[in-house]
């Protein structure tokens, strides 16, 4: 069935209206179409508080997924603590999307000619649209926020790269940075196709965003009855979505995905900005942390904020943010951080209440479940690189290399790939992205790994019991010496947290596998994102895969696991382990199985890397 996204939204956004007390009367509500220089006008919602004492500033949320569902009762369940600071609240269909006019183009890239005064992007549409409203809402102070979650984010980031002169805060929330190395569409060169496809067909379906419809609950019966993805045009796309047709033509990272991120972009902080993240992010986890920390090489008067939660995607706009799939957190996060953090971050710069309590960078500390402050991310003190190498018989050390192999002994550990049995990336059925009927996708990062532990295409490497607590913070990156019976072959790694085989308080959670850092490499990319090159079958090769960040405390009596595979499907399309130009153009017969080795000794011995705080000793 065809689904309209309005019935999506909540999912997207994780909030509720359900139980709000804000009749209408509180605001007075108005429909504009804001012209654009180059004459396009955009639908616009603006409520304005009935009742204020003076002029109010204005917030802005400028997205692709609709605004008409906007009212009263809505911003008080999603912004509610905004409520007592007063604001004029602004709601903005981008340009091509349901109301507004002009031609949508997905996450268009910034224009190169700015002084052609009719060249537009979407930092020249929320610069129009600043200055009108500025200038034509009646009771406004002259000060402008803008903010948002995922595209909404992304749209904020836009507006940050020619700031209008009232723009004076913004804070871009889970926007993606780059969609060939590290957001939404792939991660470091290998194709997100499940989140690939179905958001495509949702989003250039039309004005509006519809639901794809598929004929299969399990998706990754679908995909795999698909075949290569040759057939996705072919037998249902037909060459009628845009980007598709640009994944199919850019395979590799050329000047067309390097226009389109944003870093290039990124090189003045003028506006205070804070940027918030997920650890658990399912959509995009890469991109907020990436801009802030390219922002922050430009952040001469201390403007530029990082706030990373246990969360999901959007997961800080859920009502109290206590838990994420099966993992309690043992605090109300998401509340903590609209009510401590988004508020006063606000007030602060657009109406000048109260003071800035914000260090340069706020994380909250998994695992030990408290809230950390840093004055850098990542910590530039305080930590220690250490490395977890994989051992004989399944076994992982910290910072202790694996003995030379017996006489005889094998020094690695093989597996067979085959592309025809991928791994599954979530427990199945795998519903698809957003199904109106329930979906894993919000929690899988949370799922207990088990269910693919014992796979025998699945390798792992676990500590002994931890002695003590451990707590990493700052930056994970994995050396993996392997090879391939094949020419080309994708590695997927999970950093494990394996809690104790008995939990008298938690007896469900016994056991329980829960993935705290993971990604992907495509190995053709292992020299270079511009040019593949084919992997030299059963050779040892040097494969980096970065685990990007994140902050966590194994504790006392768990143990540290490492996973190592070479599908993911199918939220990563499969490999033909094969070495083709252009896999989106691969044919049936170049899909094969292959055996892969992962290697752990002497100068071969693969290991992950990462940054442990150092123990304060009485």
């Amino acid at each position: 069935m065809r689904t309209s996204f309005v019935r999506l939204i909540a999912l997207l956004l994780v909030a509720s209206t359900a139980g709000a007390q804000a009749p209408d009367s509180v605001f007075n509500s108005r429909t504009e179409m804001i012209p654009m220089r180059d004459g396009v006008r955009l639908h616009t919602r603006i409520f304005t508080p009935r009742q204020s004492s003076g002029p109010l500033p204005i917030l802005m949320v400028r997205t692709p997924y609709g605004i008409d569902g906007y009212s009263s009762a809505r911003i008080a369940a999603i912004y509610p603590e905004f409520l007592a600071d007063g604001y004029i609240f602004v709601f903005q269909d981008s340009r091509g999307k349901f109301k507004s006019e002009g031609e949508f183009v997905m996450m268009r890239a910034p224009r190169a000619n700015k002084s052609d005064p009719k060249s537009v992007d979407e930092g020249s549409d929320a610069w129009d649209t600043t200055d009108w409203l500025v200038k034509n809402l009646p009771n406004n102070n002259g000060k402008v926020g803008i903010f948002g979650i995922s595209y909404p984010g992304l749209l904020t980031v836009d507006a940050l790269l020619e700031p209008h002169p009232a723009l004076k805060a913004a804070s871009p929330q889970a926007s993606p940075a780059d969609q060939w190395l590290g957001d939404d569409f792939r991660h470091n060169g290998a194709f997100r196709l499940s989140y690939g496809f179905e958001y495509v067909a949702m989003m250039e379906a039309g004005k509006d965003v519809q639901q794809f419809d598929m004929d299969m609950f399990d998706t990754y019966d679908w995909y795999l009855k698909v075949g290569p993805l040759r057939n996705v045009n072919e037998k249902y796309l037909k060459g009628r979505m845009p980007t598709w047709n640009d994944f199919v033509k850019h395979p590799d990272y050329d000047p067309f995905w390097q226009r389109m991120g944003l870093r290039p972009y990124l090189k003045s902080v003028s506006v205070p900005t804070l940027h918030v993240a997920g650890w658990w992010d399912q959509e995009d986890f890469y991109g907020p942390v990436t801009i802030y920390r390219d922002l922050e090489k430009f952040d001469k008067n201390n403007q530029n904020f990082l706030v990373v939660g246990p969360w999901n995607h959007g997961g800080w706009q859920a009502p109290r943010g206590d838990s994420l799939g099966r993992i309690a957190w043992g605090s109300n996060t998401s509340e903590y951080f609209r009510t401590k953090v988004q508020a006063p971050f606000f007030a602060y710069y657009l109406h000048g209440k109260g003071s800035l309590d914000l260090p340069e960078a706020l994380v909250f500390e998994a695992g030990s479940n408290v809230w950390k402050r840093y004055d850098a991310w990542p910590p530039k003190s305080g930590v220690a690189t250490k490395k977890l190498y994989f051992g004989p018989n399944g076994t992982l050390t910290l910072d202790q290399p694996p003995p030379p192999p017996k006489p005889g002994a094998q020094p690695y550990d093989a597996f067979v790939s085959d592309p025809a049995k991928p791994v599954p990336y979530r427990q199945r059925p795998i519903q698809q992205t957003y199904d109106p009927r329930g979906s894993g996708w919000r929690t899988w990062l949370t799922e207990d790994q088990r269910f693919v532990h014992n796979r025998p295409d699945v390798l792992s490497w676990e500590t002994a019991p931890l002695d003590e607590d451990v707590t990493i913070a700052g930056d994970i990156l994995v050396k993996l010496f392997a090879a391939t019976s094949g020419s080309d072959a994708d590695w997927v790694v999970k950093l494990i947290d394996v809690y104790p085989d008995e939990m008298a308080d938690q007896p469900r959670m016994s056991g329980y596998q829960f993935m705290v850092a993971n990604d992907v490499l495509r190995g053709r990319y292992r020299e270079s994102w511009e040019k593949p090159q084919a992997i030299v079958p059963n050779q040892v090769t040097n494969f980096a895969v970065d685990l990007h960040t994140q902050a966590y405390t194994f504790k006392k009596g768990h143990r540290i696991m490492v996973h190592v595979q070479s599908s993911w499907f199918p939220i990563i399309d499969r490999n033909p382990q094969t070495f083709v130009p252009n896999i989106f153009e691969a044919k049936e017969s170049d899909f094969r199985s292959a055996t892969h080795r992962v290697y752990r000794s002497g100068p071969n011995a693969s290991f992950v890397q990462v940054q442990v705080v150092s123990r304060v000793v009485p």
